[in-house]
């Protein structure tokens, strides 16, 4: 009778751990390679902030300043969706960023445009590391685009401001 209650109990256990079995693996959520991506020049065209130009004056106070010249090119090629110089490496963009500061014509720095300058830097590198970083979610990378954008609108409106208080000044009362 002993040998047949422990098998009855044996026959139990097994019944019980060979229960339904439920997948184990975790569910991996697949993403979808072929997906547009979410920075597209519509995406960009519909930021809603003032997009200064500069004045004729400041354009032609500005034509030596070779780094400003190609930041100005390289955010017409962001309002694009082209990228690949605000995603590329951080030490080749702080290297520029550091040309740009230095070769800033003397007449413009002012209190105003150097800080402008910086929030213009803080706004590349943030950006910079929002498109390096996989896990940085697309809104995220789009807003940073559009900081981007305003600091560089905001630089130009200082520097139009900066130079046409320094023309009104010139002129001499009769």
């Amino acid at each position: 009778m002993k040998i047949g209650l422990y098998v009855l109990s044996i026959v139990c256990l097994l019944l019980i751990g060979c229960g339904d079995e439920k997948d184990s693996t975790p569910l991996v959520e697949t993403t979808n390679k072929n997906q547009k991506p979410a920075i597209t020049s519509k995406a960009i065209e519909d930021f809603d902030y003032t997009d200064y130009a500069l004045s004729p004056e400041s354009e032609e106070a500005l034509a030596n300043w070779e780094k400003y010249q190609e930041l100005a090119i390289q955010i017409g090629y962001l309002k694009k969706a082209d990228l690949s110089f605000f995603n590329g490496e951080i030490e080749d963009l702080k290297k520029f960023i550091d040309q740009f500061k230095t070769e800033t014509p003397k007449q413009l720095l002012t209190n105003s445009i150097i800080s402008r300058t910086a929030i213009l830097e803080t706004m590349l590198l943030k950006l910079n590391e929002n498109l390096t970083l996989e896990n940085i979610d697309d809104k995220l990378k789009l807003l940073s685009v559009r900081e981007l954008l305003v600091a560089f609108s905001n630089l130009n409106y200082q520097i139009n401001k900066k130079l046409e208080s320094d023309i009104f000044n010139e002129i001499q009362p009769e």
